[in-house]
């Protein structure tokens, strides 16, 4: 599919900068929306970040002079992005209610694996060699490696249930992502791209913490603000706009794998924050996981 954007067929220094700055962040993210459950329900979290997200994306294109609604024939695929995204997130925090937080992110970073599976039925130059697999493979290993202490744990009696949706929040992750690189998405505007994922989800997600039955009650504390303010602004907004920006000029696979420093991430800053003990497993995972990003982006030898 022929678009308006250059293409590059590696990861360059302002690429791999981004990834593990969004990927630091989701990770401190994840340690913030538990810390903030005490008060605020966390679907409703979701609803509340990306109400608040979508029209912060709105004024930002008003300001830059962006037309989010021009006719560009990216509308159905950009509703079954959209779909995808929300589903997502729904299937992770309903997950939540059945599953630890450790064993859930297990499941849900699949997602790498489902783009490089799929994406390159679609878009051939997306296909991964076998040192790529490998690669692939050992980051993958090492997020099952850093969270083994928390996999070993009882869990809850349907736990079963909060491992199927997290599976499937991380198919539906891996379909977006498919869904982006293969259809019109690919040539439209970050922000227009952005606008589909985060606007279904700003108008499904107060349906979903409804049928939940979660509380609503406010005002919220300084903390709860603070929270809603970074999850909104820096989460929702400044860095998915910077991953879709990515999406449209990198190959998807490759920045994917990146997506395994997330939950690794989320332990050290658990460490940091909630006073949970630096282990040399995770030392050796963050290890493991540099290894296979290396392996997964590393040019073939002419």
């Amino acid at each position: 599919m022929a678009t308006g954007v250059e293409r590059k067929p590696h990861l360059d220094g302002l690429a791999i900068g981004l990834l593990v700055a969004c990927s630091a962040f989701w990770g401190f993210q994840q340690v913030l929306v538990k810390a903030t459950i005490v008060e605020v329900a966390p679907v409703f979290q979701a609803a509340i970040r990306f109400g608040l997200a979508t029209l912060l994306l709105g004024l930002w294109c008003r300001w830059r002079g962006l037309a989010l609604f021009g006719r560009d024939g990216s509308l159905k695929a950009g509703l079954l992005a959209g779909s995808l995204f929300a589903f997502e997130f729904a299937c992770i925090y309903v997950g939540m209610q059945f599953s630890a937080a450790s064993r859930l992110t297990v499941f849900l970073y699949t997602a790498p694996f489902w783009v490089a599976l799929l994406l390159p039925l679609w878009v051939r130059s997306e296909h991964l060699r076998r040192q790529q697999w490998v690669g692939l493979g050992l980051a993958f290993v090492a997020v099952l490696f850093a969270l083994s202490d928390g996999l070993g744990q009882a869990g809850h009696a349907q736990q079963w249930l909060g491992d199927l949706l997290a599976l499937a929040a991380g198919l539906a992750w891996g379909m977006t992502t498919v869904t982006i690189r293969s259809t019109r998405l690919g040539s439209v505007s970050p922000e227009k791209l952005l606008f589909y994922q985060i606007g279904v989800s700003a108008v499904s997600m107060p349906g979903v913490s409804w049928l939940m039955q979660e509380p609503w009650h406010w005002p919220f504390s300084p903390f709860a603000i603070t929270s809603l303010v970074l999850q909104t602004v820096v989460g929702a907004f400044a860095s998915y706009l910077a991953w879709m920006w990515m999406l449209g000029r990198y190959p998807a696979t490759r920045l994917s794998v990146f997506a395994f420093l997330t939950p690794v991430f989320a332990l050290l800053f658990g460490a940091l924050w909630l006073g949970e003990p630096v282990t040399p497993t995770l030392l050796a995972s963050l290890a493991l996981v540099a290894v296979g990003i290396v392996l997964v982006n590393r040019q073939p030898a002419s």
